[in-house]
């Protein structure tokens, strides 16, 4: 297997940020005084582990600068109290907005990091007086809390499913409200198989909640795809020595290559008819 082993901090040099936004993104940063489109997303959109983000390989073909402002770990919280990110969104022609799961937002029952949206800082009253025999100290991760929850007590664990769906889909709306509607929703699904996770990714998100968005946006671009385990796809990922179970359920590069062919004739399509 040929994949290239190198530091933890592999890439670290591609990390950038814009404006005053704390949020460290996929760089290099890019000028903002020529035409572009911005994707923000997540890992997937960031990239993690490859050299060449599916954004950059839509730039090539599109020919219009490609703005990543993907970030590891982000969630949709990432970016709806970032003035900054989506500022720079809404002075592009367009935004590619990832699909991103629903666990890692802040809701009625419990906060989250406001930047990196997968871990859990506090449990709220209603999460508490919901499951009095947890003690939430022993979560740092939403993933864990939320299986946890749902194998304590699955019918107590829907009223927190429900939430957090219902939440997600106001903070998505809001925005696309914040980009005057001038997106395009970018819907990665793909199955781990693994019997503790929340189903397939991205998690908690299901076709009835994208319904509620599809009137508000210019379109929905829908991909199946693979990590690079399933894929067979880790040779040219770039990771340290410690990486490879981490790497294994990202999307690698032959994927991104196929994401990128994808999102670019939608998008080409969408040009051709403005």
């Amino acid at each position: 297997m040929s994949y290239e082993l190198k530091s933890a901090d592999a890439l670290v040099s591609e990390l950038c940020s814009y404006g005053e936004s704390r949020l460290r993104v996929r760089g290099p940063a890019r000028e903002l005084n020529v035409p572009y489109m911005s994707f923000i997303g997540g890992t997937e959109v960031f990239g993690r582990f490859v050299e060449r983000p599916f954004p950059q390989g839509v730039e090539g073909q599109v020919g219009v600068t490609c703005v990543n402002l993907g970030s590891v770990n982000a969630g949709i919280d990432s970016f709806v109290h970032d003035e900054d990110l989506l500022d720079i969104a809404a002075a592009g022609d367009l935004t590619i907005l990832q699909v991103m799961g629903a666990q890692n937002l802040t809701n009625s029952f419990y906060k989250v990091h406001p930047r990196r949206n997968d871990r859990f800082l506090r449990a709220y009253d209603a999460l508490v007086h919901l499951y009095p025999e947890v003690d939430f100290t022993d979560f740092h991760f939403n993933k864990h809390l939320l299986t946890s929850l749902r194998d304590i007590a699955p019918d107590r664990f829907d009223r927190v499913r429900a939430n957090l769906q219902e939440t997600w889909v106001t903070r998505m709306g809001r925005v696309i409200s914040a980009l005057d509607g001038r997106v395009v929703l970018l819907w990665l699904r793909y199955d781990m198989g693994a019997s503790e996770t929340l189903g397939p990714s991205p998690t908690l998100v299901d076709p009835a909640m994208i319904d509620v968005l599809r009137p508000t946006v210019r379109d929905v671009i829908e991909l199946d795809v693979l990590t690079s385990q399933q894929a067979q796809d880790i040779p040219g990922m770039v990771f340290g020595p410690l990486d490879l179970p981490a790497a294994q359920v990202m999307i690698g590069p032959k994927e991104h290559d196929r994401i990128a062919d994808a999102v670019a004739a939608r998008l080409l399509r969408l040009l051709a008819a403005a």
